[in-house]
């Protein structure tokens, strides 16, 4: 059955608490109920996991005589690849996570769910499992294969208008007595405001990773926002590019240029994290990443970003062969070894944390030579000399913009033996 009391509309935050959650509160418990919301307040809000902040709820909600054998909660998130995160506690599995990805599977299961029907009610889902078909809701057989007698559904409105839910259940004969919810109401506005705020910070560092990457992320939640502000990061540099994107995108859509992007993206991007590279930015139709100097300028650093390069262009090759494409593509990378500086630039409150700096336009000058020279993989001298091998000289080059030519280099080719045995 739906059991109304929160006196709130479908779209009200949980977290405005008026008083009235107080109500019902079993005399000589208000003390531990305190108690209790201090804590969420407290720990809940700093130190613990996610999955620590639900097992603590349902030890404290136990010790307060609510029987709480199993909870869990169905939280939105600001993520590429999922679309929410599902938590689930038992007293004998402990914690578990599911993540639900994006697309219409995700949705049709959310219809279908009680959450969906808490969210358009307002109203909080109570349901003596005895008394319900297994049909009401997928969860229902599984609940009831596992014992539980009651089932507990409450929304979780954050005050975004985000919809979000957690839900209860017990093996208990008296299931949850109107005492148990008039705790669980109290707790609720608290629970609401702490789940929040820790969702947000999260979906914070992670949006500013996603689209900044790793380090200046770090940055800029550490404070580093203020115009004019420059890092500077000692690196091998990678710089790559789609060759003749403008020629094989002019005849697509919008969303089919976007394909083909994420397609290349996805053959050169694994393997330059698989080297410990961090990808800086993307840059239309090319990215720029770093492979950081651990301090010792030991060579690691150039070593990992030529691996990278050459798993990148092997992947790309298999991408081909396999027709993900719909004709072939190739790529041009550059390697280099300098600075990459990042800087806040732009005007008023509007700025961007850009790559900028004389290495970085370099390792982008070097691969405008890939389709002069005709080679798919170029490296600079300063580059080179970090390398433990040969490699093969390509001359002397003049690179737009600098006065200095550059001597050029492209990996050593591999002995006609080792090319038999591979």
């Amino acid at each position: 059955m739906l059991e109304s009391g929160s006196r709130k509309s479908p779209s009200s935050p949980t977290a405005e608490a008026d008083g009235s959650e107080a109500e019902g509160v079993p005399f000589g418990h208000l003390q531990d109920c305190v108690g209790l919301r201090d804590w969420l307040l407290s720990e809940g809000t700093r130190t613990l996991a996610a999955d620590d902040l639900l097992a603590g709820l349902a030890e404290r909600l136990n010790a307060l005589d609510v029987p709480v054998d199993r909870a869990s909660t169905a939280i939105d998130t600001l993520h590429s690849e999922y679309a929410g995160v599902g938590r689930t506690w038992s007293r004998e599995e402990g914690a578990t996570v599911r993540l639900f990805p994006h697309g219409e599977a995700s949705d049709k299961a959310y219809r279908a769910s009680p959450f969906y029907t808490v969210h358009e009610t307002g109203d909080w889902l109570i349901l003596d499992l005895a008394e319900t078909a297994d049909d009401a809701y997928s969860i229902i057989p599984e609940l009831k294969a596992a014992g539980y007698r009651h089932y507990l559904v409450a929304p979780l409105i954050f005050t975004n208008g985000a919809r979000n839910g957690i839900t209860f259940a017990t093996r208990s004969e008296e299931g949850f007595r109107d005492d148990h919810i008039a705790i669980l109401r109290f707790v609720m506005p608290t629970l609401a405001a702490v789940m929040e705020m820790r969702l947000v910070n999260k979906q914070l560092d992670h949006v500013l990773r996603i689209y900044v990457g790793d380090e200046p992320h770090r940055a800029i939640l550490s404070g580093a926002i203020r115009r004019g502000h420059v890092q500077r990061i000692r690196s091998a540099i990678l710089f790559a590019d789609m060759r003749d994107y403008t020629q094989i995108s002019a005849e697509m859509t919008p969303e089919e240029a976007v394909d083909l992007l994420n397609i290349f993206f996805d053959c050169l991007v694994p393997a330059i994290e698989r080297e410990g590279g961090e990808i800086l930015k993307y840059l239309g139709d090319g990215l720029l990443a770093i492979f950081r100097e651990p301090g010792d300028d030991l060579g690691g650093a150039a070593q990992g970003a030529l691996t990278a390069a050459q798993a990148a262009l092997a992947a790309l090759d298999e991408a081909n062969g396999l027709g993900r494409f719909a004709n072939p593509v190739a790529a041009g990378i550059a390697l280099h070894h300098g600075e990459a500086a990042y800087g806040n630039v732009g005007s008023g409150a509007r700025l961007d944390f850009t790559v900028i700096g004389r290495d970085v336009n370099l390792a982008s000058r070097l691969a405008r030579l890939n389709r002069t020279l005709g080679e798919p993989l170029l490296m600079s001298k300063p580059f080179v000399d970090f390398l433990w091998g040969d490699p093969e000289p390509l001359g002397i080059h003049s690179l737009d913009g600098f006065p200095e030519p550059m001597a050029v280099f492209r990996p050593a080719a591999k002995p006609a033996a080792c090319l038999k045995r591979a």
